[in-house]
């Protein structure tokens, strides 16, 4: 791979605010700089394919992901959810978080203009991956933040992995145990994956099959900072008191600041 594949687009800073005025009309849980990061993957990844979402909720990252991919030509959006609400993520969701989203949601691409330009599967992801047969250039996983959901949504999607997609998880650094944990255990062990980072609580990869190893050292540098943020949250446990501080420590460890377009682009290209 090279620069000139991974590409950036033109007016790419534009086309990444207009998508954050769409994402900040939508009702959601991420954040200004985490989608300004999608927007970036959206456009930039240098593999071809789908972008495939899993957990929609209301809206807020797929009307990022939609736009960006519809401005550029650069392959369609799949978004998967079953808007039942955030119940998977335990007994303290509060109320308000538990009623379906679907009619919102629909909503939502409407007001942004991409009730066409999205494919919208009202389904669990174990049930669309049955019949999954198309190559994926970034998958982005923002679902059952359960280890066993976490882990499942990256083993049905994975083997349909472009070479020099990503795979991105959301909230890896807020407490949840399926996405740091696969992310540590299925990618930062793996000599499949490449480059590798967070921006803010999003940890992300990109698959390298031929030649992942040779970013082993770098990946394994990684593994030392953020696997020490497991054992605090097994179980989805929520750290308390002085073990709350500590993975705070730990956490501040964990390099996770937005990168310009330009150097994301150089960092998944060297050889």
């Amino acid at each position: 791979m090279s620069l000139l594949q991974c590409g950036l687009p033109g007016n790419l800073e534009a086309a990444i605010e207009h998508g954050l005025s769409l994402s900040r009309a939508t009702a959601g849980f991420i954040a200004d700089n985490e989608i300004r990061f999608l927007g970036i993957l959206a456009a930039c990844i240098p593999a071809k394919g789908l972008i495939v979402e899993i957990g929609s909720y209301k809206g807020k990252s797929t009307v990022m992901l939609g736009s960006v991919s519809a401005r550029y030509g650069l392959g369609g959006l799949v978004a998967i959810d079953p808007h039942e609400g955030l119940s998977y993520l335990g007994p303290e969701v509060a109320e308000p978080f538990l009623s379906p989203t679907f009619e919102e949601f629909a909503s939502n691409l409407r007001s942004a203009g991409l009730e066409n330009k999205v494919e919208v599967h009202r389904d669990y992801s174990r049930n669309v991956a049955k019949n999954w047969n198309r190559p994926i250039r970034f998958l982005w996983i923002d679902g059952d933040h359960s280890y066993a959901g976490c882990k499942e949504d990256f083993d049905l999607f994975t083997p349909h992995l472009a070479d020099g997609a990503v795979v991105a998880f959301h909230d890896a650094l807020n407490g949840f145990e399926g996405p740091i944990r696969v992310f540590v255990e299925e990618i930062l062990r793996s000599d499949r994956f490449g480059p590798s980072g967070f921006v803010h609580s999003i940890a992300w990869s990109q698959f390298r099959p031929s030649d992942g190893v040779k970013f082993k050292k770098d990946r394994l540098k990684l593994d030392r900072k953020c696997s020490k943020l497991i054992p605090f949250v097994l179980n989805n446990e929520q750290p308390r008191g002085f073990r709350k501080r500590l993975y705070k420590f730990f956490r501040s460890r964990v390099p996770r600041k937005l990168v310009a377009p330009e150097q994301w682009c150089a960092s998944v290209t060297r050889n």
